[in-house]
């Protein structure tokens, strides 16, 4: 019995995370003699969160052969289809000039939409037998690409948001820094100047895939907690989610397509799939309406279960081989 739920919790690693985050911030926030532990909490994990991330990318990037980080044809193809859709998406606001609920829901979608590839990314395409420097290779660039439209876009869409682009532009290259830059030089330095501790991180098997798992059960207690706390109907809350879904499978849909031309359809399907849903959240929440932000709080959901439906495929293929 115990084996079997070890087993459960390995094959179903993303789900088990999301639904034991959201759980536990559920059962936190409606029993009141909790109430004070998960306010004292709460700091604490918002905290972790970007030392989990750190962590994640600096254990992936110790398996990486650096020598072989350089552009490929996809990554021109899966960046323009990102850049076509996110224009696609702004002149549908400004065209018709939305404004109210009409607007929340499509910047929930735009958010969604130019996320940057997540830092996770790497970790799934690894356990799905894909190219570990293709992909890292290409969360730089979408991070980059984000980097560019965030500070052209926005302030189109909020006015009273005050941003220019050179403000904008340094702040959110600095994010892309802490998170993937200095983990890639710790890691480049550890795999060639530390090379005991090296052999003893990358003989941990799974070891970032697990610390994902982790930090995803954080990740899902806020989106739970904006979702609780949003000031609108759960039919509103509802089509956003729904609309999350259609434009995440899109999104999965037309990377693995562009993909399968190159001989790399798991790199690139995750390239445009999996977003960086934390940080989609904070540029919702600090560029355009708050309520947007549980757009990509539900988009989370929808690419981990693909995540998770994906990584079983590969598995028992690999298997059966």
């Amino acid at each position: 019995m115990k084996l079997d739920i070890i087993r459960f919790i390995k094959d179903w690693t993303l789900p088990v995370a999301i639904a034991t985050g959201s759980i536990a911030y559920l059962v936190f926030a409606y029993t009141p003699a909790l109430d004070e532990t998960g306010t004292l909490l709460g700091p604490f994990f918002d905290a972790i969160l970007p030392l989990f991330m750190f962590l994640i990318l600096f254990v992936t990037f110790c398996k990486v052969d650096f020598h072989k980080i350089r552009p490929t044809a996809w990554h021109l193809w899966v960046g323009l289809f990102q850049i076509i859709l996110l224009i696609i998406a702004m002149g549908i606001i400004l065209i018709y000039e939305m404004e109210g609920r009409e607007l929340v829901l499509m910047e929930a979608l735009l958010t969604c939409i130019v996320a940057p590839c997540a830092a996770a990314a790497p970790v799934v395409t690894q356990k799905l037998g894909g190219n570990l420097e293709q992909m890292t290779t290409y969360t730089f660039l979408s991070n980059f690409i984000t980097a560019l439209f965030i500070p052209i876009c926005f302030p189109m869409i909020e006015k009273a948001a005050h941003i220019t682009f050179l403000e904008a532009f340094i702040t959110i290259l600095k994010g892309v820094a802490m998170v993937l830059v200095v983990p890639m030089i710790l890691a480049y330095i550890v795999k060639h100047w530390m090379k005991s501790l090296h052999r003893r991180i990358i003989s941990v098997k799974d070891l970032s895939y697990y610390m994902w798992g982790c930090s995803l059960m954080i990740v899902s207690g806020t989106t739970v907690k904006n979702i609780c706390h949003a000031d609108t109907t759960t039919g509103f809350l509802f089509i956003i989610g729904m609309l999350g879904l259609v434009l995440c499978i899109i999104q999965f849909s037309v990377g693995r397509w562009i993909g399968h031309y190159f001989g790399a359809t798991v790199e690139a399907g995750q390239g445009l799939g999996q977003k960086n849903t934390a940080f989609a959240i904070w540029i919702a929440y600090t560029y355009l309406n708050p309520l947007s932000s549980v757009g990509p709080g539900c988009y989370i959901l929808w690419q981990n279960i693909i995540n998770s439906v994906e990584i079983w495929q590969h598995r028992k293929q690999t298997t059966n081989t």
